[in-house]
């Protein structure tokens, strides 16, 4: 059986929304972009730019206030400081929402039947609250995409697998008590957020952990997943708990990365059940350890198509 094409949104905005003198690695979109273009020699991504988000579907999670402010570049100094990414430049507001426009229709690609998987090069913005944004995430993709499959596309129950070496918090806080979004986070014990929110299923690290405590807990993890029934998973798929990572406190490396990638794509084929992408954190130094990471996991994904 022939490869199937693998379908990524991205926008120049992904890297150039922000400004170069942030604290975060702003060109990593732009430089895991040109990678992937150059070692995809077979053609099996395809490239799609994506739309603007609506109010409306960016108001299916946040509140309107907050909406409001942040369109017209009225955020308060300590809202933005909490958030991150200074200094704001004014394309910060349609970067957001070509982020989060992204995220919505690679999931609608598979909503509609077009593949099985589908991603957005950017996103995973899991620590976005209803009303404040914190740890470079303004609006909580996650969240909005999960809004939208459940009340327009017949979705009865979502599962957010979260690998970022970060908790989803904000994606926790969104979905608690809401038995339509079963939220699941490995991630670092002590890593931020310090105070953490109860997910549906929350795995906690210890500093250093390595590839095989890493890889035998998410083995266990997958298999008592595999006894629930979801019809849509969300794949927060960061590569920031890489040893190399500056803001992670794990010890994996390049190959248990890939082979973390390997099990989860290989557990959604014995399942059957579509897989939405979002790229999620990577502060590795240098970051070149983050991109080649990231291109292992985009390049990986046709091979399970």
């Amino acid at each position: 059986m022939p490869i199937q094409q693998f379908p990524l949104f991205y926008h120049e905005l992904y890297s150039s929304g922000l400004d170069r003198s942030a604290r975060f690695p702003v060109n990593r979109y732009k430089l895991l972009a040109d990678k992937l273009k150059a070692k995809d020699k077979n053609k099996l991504i395809t490239w799609h730019t994506p739309r603007l988000a609506s109010r409306d579907e960016i108001l299916l999670v946040h509140n309107e206030d907050y909406v409001k402010r942040f369109l017209s570049h009225q955020l308060l100094e300590k809202e933005i400081r909490r958030i991150g990414l200074r200094p704001w430049k004014d394309s910060i507001v349609e970067r957001t929402l070509r982020l989060t426009g992204g995220a919505l229709q690679a999931m609608e690609k598979i909503l509609v039947g077009d593949t099985k998987m589908a991603g957005n090069m950017a996103g995973g913005t899991h620590h976005a609250f209803r009303d404040e944004g914190s740890g470079y995430c303004i609006f909580n993709d996650l969240a909005i995409c999960a809004e939208k499959a459940l009340c327009e596309y017949h979705i009865h129950r979502i599962l957010i697998l979260d690998l970022d070496v970060h908790q989803g918090d904000g994606t926790a806080k969104i979905f608690h008590e809401d038995e339509r979004v079963y939220t699941v986070s490995l991630h670092g014990k002590n890593n931020f957020p310090f105070r953490k929110q109860v997910s549906d299923w929350d795995i906690e690290f210890e500093n250093d952990t390595g590839d095989e405590d890493y890889l035998n807990t998410l083995d266990q993890v997958l298999q008592k997943l595999s006894k629930k029934k979801f019809d849509l998973i969300f794949f927060q798929a960061g590569v920031d708990g890489l040893a190399t990572d500056a803001l992670g406190l794990l010890k994996l490396t390049p190959e248990g990365m890939k082979k973390r990638n390997k099990k989860v794509f290989e557990w959604r084929e014995s399942v059957g059940i579509p897989m939405s992408i979002f790229m999620g954190g990577g502060y590795s130094k240098p970051i070149e350890d983050t991109i080649e990471s990231f291109t292992d996991l985009f390049m990986e994904v046709p091979l399970w198509l």
